[in-house]
C-alpha cells in the first residue's frame, strides 16, 4: 500500500447504528445517509504532505500520524480540501469550530465511525482481534504501519487498534464541556478497549502518542 492509497475513500452505505454509553447506561439510534470513509487512518507521510509537519512521537511514512489534537485534525481536513479544490467543511475562530459545508474532507461522526467499523456485523469486533488489530498484547509497545492487519468486510483497515481516532462529536457537553469522542482503541490498550462500541473522550487540544484520526466525506 503506497501513500496514494492512504487517500482511498470507501463508499459506506446508508444504515442505522445504535450507539451505547457504558458510563451513563444509555443508548440511542442514528440513521445515516451514504458517505465515504478513508480506508486507513491518516499516515505521517500524508499529514506531512498536506501540512509540512511531522508531529508524531514514532517516525515512519506509513505509520499512522499521532500526537495530533482534534483541532489539528480539523485543520488538516480543511487544508486537504483546499489542496484538492474542494470547499472546506470547517470554519475555525477563537470561539470554536463550526461545520459549514458538505463538499470537502471532515472527521466522521461517531455514529458514522461505528457503522463503518461494524460493516454489517453485530458483535464487539468484525473479526478475531489478533488478525484485525494492533493492541497491547501484540503491538510490542509501538504503532505499526497502516493496513497491516485484516480489513473489515467493507475494506476498512485498522478500525480497531493501532491508534485511537478522533470523531467530530462532543462527548457529553453537560459533564465534560467541549471534550470530543475517541473511538477504536490503540496499540497500548488492553483487548477490552478494542471494540466497536467503546467510546472515550478527551479535550480537543490533547496530543498523545496513540491518538490519530481518519477522514470522511459527504456526497456533494
Amino acid at each position: 500500500m503506497d501513500d496514494d492509497q492512504a487517500l482511498d475513500m470507501i463508499a459506506i452505505p446508508a444504515g442505522r447504528v445504535t450507539v451505547s454509553d457504558r458510563r451513563t447506561r444509555s443508548h440511542w439510534s442514528v440513521d445515516l445517509a451514504p458517505y465515504q470513509l478513508a480506508a486507513v487512518p491518516v499516515t505521517q507521510a500524508l499529514y506531512a504532505r498536506v501540512t509540512g509537519q511531522w508531529p508524531s512521537a514514532a517516525g515512519g511514512d506509513r505509520l499512522p500520524v499521532e500526537s495530533v489534537s482534534w483541532r489539528d485534525a480539523v485543520r488538516f481536513c480543511n487544508s486537504l480540501s483546499r489542496q484538492e479544490g474542494l470547499p472546506p467543511v470547517y470554519r475555525l475562530d477563537d470561539d470554536g469550530v463550526e461545520a459549514d459545508g458538505t463538499g470537502g474532507y471532515r472527521l466522521p461522526t461517531e455514529a458514522e465511525w461505528e457503522h463503518a467499523c461494524r460493516a454489517g456485523t453485530t458483535g464487539p469486533r468484525y473479526g478475531p482481534l489478533d488478525e484485525i488489530a494492533w493492541h497491547r498484547g501484540n503491538a510490542e509497545g509501538r504503532p505499526h504501519p497502516v493496513g497491516g492487519r485484516q480489513p473489515n468486510a467493507w475494506g476498512l483497515y485498522d478500525m480497531l487498534g493501532n491508534v485511537w481516532e478522533w470523531c467530530w462529536d462532543i462527548y457529553d457537553a453537560e459533564v465534560y464541556d467541549s471534550y470530543r469522542v475517541l473511538r477504536g482503541g490503540g496499540w497500548f490498550d488492553q483487548p477490552w478497549s478494542c471494540r466497536a462500541s467503546v467510546r472515550r473522550r478527551s479535550h480537543p487540544t490533547l496530543r498523545i502518542d496513540d491518538l490519530g484520526f481518519r477522514i470522511a466525506r459527504s456526497p456533494r
